[in-house]
């Protein structure tokens, strides 16, 4: 995608081949700051503290954190607590454990001497595969949005919740994948942008992705998504996924329910776009999701720039107050309309799933 004219992964590897690059997302939208990974420990480090966020990215910096790894010690014993101590950075994402089970898979039978330049291969390789999994979402959700626009005669108005664009993968992003390809197609599109709180990830990096590719949106509280669908002011919602059980049930940012039910109340279609990393084959239901609990700081304060141009961190909760932050919820599958994935759309349900991935049937019985 493009910054300014200029096209962007969120990852890369530089020229000399030394250093893994990655997006500050914690600096955005005020300030485009570049962080050169050159450890495992960087890696686990920038996952952590969400400088790179949005489950598809997780797993490609996870990748390169175990090149890194093998560039440092390409031995048995190094491998395996890489592995450990990468998984352990969020536990909700599955792109997380996904990317990191296929690197240990690639690299485990290989010679110690024979992984560094395998490790770098791969991590590639599965950054390349996201992009293309990310567009091929793009145009099965930009279909939906046409056969909308076609029916409608107008802009099409989507609500999206939290961040799920190019800054939450390699390229393209999951759910605003369609929303990108639509507008590059021609066809007149609207974005309503949840703010997401408590880290603002709608409003910080939605509102900036969309604005540097020059896609029309309007920031809205987390609240009004519903009084909008009721008004008829929404004609879609598409949203990302952390992790897609077997039955169909999405665990996604906090607030993601919400805007499903009120979807649901006001005949609104509600969309998940995910790539198929992003399916649990062995989790039954989003009952068993693990649901990370985030540091109270970032509900209790807030940031942003102030009039002289500063980025400032005050506080807004009396300091007496405790606060609870849960960074996830689950969305049933009865609420969704389909999943919006690389081979196409299916329900959101086991049988959907299966219709597109017939090859996972004996995992998925498992």
């Amino acid at each position: 995608m493009k910054i300014d004219g200029r096209n962007y992964r969120t990852i890369w590897r530089e020229a000399d081949n030394a250093r893994v690059c990655v997006i500050d997302q914690t600096r955005l939208p005020f300030e485009l700051s570049v962080v050169e990974l050159h450890t495992v420990a960087d890696a686990e480090r920038a996952i952590k503290t969400m400088i790179v966020r949005g489950a598809p990215l997780i797993g490609a910096t996870a990748a390169y954190g175990m090149a890194l790894a093998m560039k440092a010690d390409s031995s048995d014993n190094h491998l395996a607590s890489s592995a450990k101590f990468l998984r352990a950075a969020r536990p909700t994402a599955i792109n997380l454990a996904w990317a990191i089970e296929d690197m240990v898979a690639h690299l485990q039978p290989l010679s110690p001497q024979g992984r560094t330049q395998a490790a770098f291969a791969r991590a590639a390789s599965i950054c390349d595969a996201d992009v293309a999994q990310c567009e091929a979402i793009g145009g099965f959700g930009a279909n939906v949005i046409r056969r909308i626009a076609d029916e409608k005669k107008r802009t099409v108005n989507i609500l999206t919740h939290c961040n799920a664009g190019w800054l939450a993968c390699v390229d393209w992003g999951t759910a605003l994948a369609p929303i990108y390809k639509a507008h590059n197609e021609g066809i007149p599109v609207h974005v309503w942008v949840d703010e997401t709180r408590p880290r603002n990830q709608g409003a910080f990096l939605t509102a900036y992705e969309l604005g540097s590719h020059g896609v029309p949106h309007t920031v809205i509280a987390d609240n009004l998504g519903g009084h909008l669908m009721r008004e008829g002011r929404v004609d879609m919602a598409i949203v990302g996924s952390d992790r897609t059980c077997i039955n169909g049930d999405v665990c996604n940012k906090v607030g993601t329910y919400l805007k499903a039910l009120a979807a649901h109340d006001n005949g609104v279609p509600f969309y998940v776009a995910l790539p198929s990393t992003t399916i649990d084959w062995r989790m039954k239901s989003g009952n068993d999701i693990p649901i990370e609990e985030r540091d109270a700081r970032e509900l209790t304060h807030i940031s942003g720039l102030t009039a002289d141009g500063k980025l400032e961190t005050v506080r807004v909760v009396p300091e007496t107050s405790p606060a609870l932050n849960l960074g996830f919820d689950v969305t049933p599958a009865r609420f969704v309309t389909g999943l919006i994935m690389e081979r196409g759309i299916c329900e959101a349900s086991r049988e959907g799933l299966l219709e597109l991935f017939p090859e996972r049937r004996q995992e998925a019985a498992e």
